[in-house]
């Protein structure tokens, strides 16, 4: 890819201690998700993900325009092996290269996002523009590796094994993150997409036991660099444990864990946290858990800014202090909320919103 944009959105973006979202919420209509969005994180809206939708699925949002994925009923897998397929690779390759040299023509290519995957996507360009205090727009994307080892291909073996699979598909979905950078930067503000992972926290597990660093490594940058040179920040989301040590390595300029679960196993890389830290990078801190019904209905906002500061306690040091450190975070939840009830995605809401409120009220 030759530069297109090499200014970050960073460069215009300050965390502070901000709240922001992780895309599912359970509802059916993207108007009252956006509403919800607003109400609790007006700064850093992002775009909401039904999941009541079934092509807002993760597997399935950001298919569009790439070859080779085929469905048959419920099962969605690659398809090499039918006639077309070198024809339609080669139309793809194209287009890419195309495409890839050229960001202004991402607007009307194969690697955009309709609204029929993405309706909550459009809506947000259209609400925000009569909203004052916005400071960034998220967006997010599913990962190459999550998206690899989701779909199989016709022999049920997961697209990552397949080299010419993989390499095609990390093209397409760094492509469709360049998209959605320049979409939302319409809006005029800095633009944030977390590329999701979860499928990460099986690394270094028997699972993927002959899965190499260095092929993570390559397809995320790939996702990075796209990001970067449309011009926004590229953030990683991952709500388990994995090889933070490799993540924290990569360019990425926001890093979203689970703090709620796994900070004890983010916190032993501290050198490299720190080394993060100093190049710019933003902690987004998943401190609002979203996994059990009872984690959720037992904490409160007093609760989580307490396990905040005891957490953020420990990466204290003679060059970070709690509001230095509050500067460079983000409080999220720990992961999206579209499995939970409306109820309990509205507390968690709630409660992403008034932590980040106390501890900006507290620290800066």
């Amino acid at each position: 890819m030759s530069p297109q944009n090499n200014s970050k959105a960073g460069s215009s973006f300050e965390a502070g201690g901000h709240a922001t979202l992780i895309g599912s919420i359970p509802l059916t209509n993207h108007d009252e998700a956006l509403e919800l969005v607003f109400q609790h994180t007006p700064h850093i809206p992002l775009w909401p993900q039904l999941p009541g939708n079934r092509l807002e699925g993760m597997l399935q949002q950001f298919n569009e325009g790439l070859p080779g994925i085929s469905s048959v009923g419920e099962r969605i897998f690659f398809n090499t092996g039918s006639d077309h397929f070198e024809a339609d690779q080669l139309a793809f390759y194209e287009e890419y290269l195309e495409v890839a040299e050229n960001f202004t023509k991402l607007a009307d290519s194969r690697f955009k996002v309709s609204p029929s995957h993405a309706e909550g996507l459009y809506k947000l360009v259209e609400k925000v523009k009569n909203r004052d205090g916005i400071l960034a727009l998220k967006g997010q994307i599913t990962g190459p590796f999550t998206l690899l080892t989701g779909i199989s291909d016709q022999d049920n073996r997961a697209g990552y094994y397949d080299p010419m699979i993989r390499e095609m598909i990390t093209k397409g979905l760094a492509m469709k993150a360049a998209w959605q950078v320049t979409f939302l930067k319409k809006a005029g503000k800095p633009v944030i997409v977390f590329i999701d992972e979860p499928a990460l926290a099986g690394l270094g597990s028997s699972s993927f036991i002959s899965i190499s660093k260095e092929d993570i490594s390559t397809d995320q940058n790939e996702m990075i660099e796209a990001i970067h040179q449309a011009g926004g920040l590229a953030g990683i989301h991952v709500c388990a444990n994995t090889d933070w040590a490799l993540l924290l390595s990569l360019d990425f300029d926001i890093l979203n864990f689970d703090a709620y679960g796994f900070f004890d196993r983010l916190v032993s890389f501290k050198n490299e946290l720190y080394a993060f830290l100093t190049r710019g990078g933003i902690i987004a801190w998943g401190l609002v858990p979203t996994a059990e019904k009872e984690h959720i209905l037992a904490e409160s906002t007093d609760s989580l800014v307490a396990r905040w500061e005891e957490q953020a306690s420990q990466l204290v040091n003679k060059d970070w202090d709690m509001s230095t450190l509050l500067r460079r975070s983000l409080i999220t939840p720990s992961c999206g909320t579209g499995a939970l009830t409306a109820d309990l995605a509205a507390r968690v809401l709630e409660l992403t919103q008034e932590v980040s409120e106390k501890l900006r009220e507290k620290y800066l």
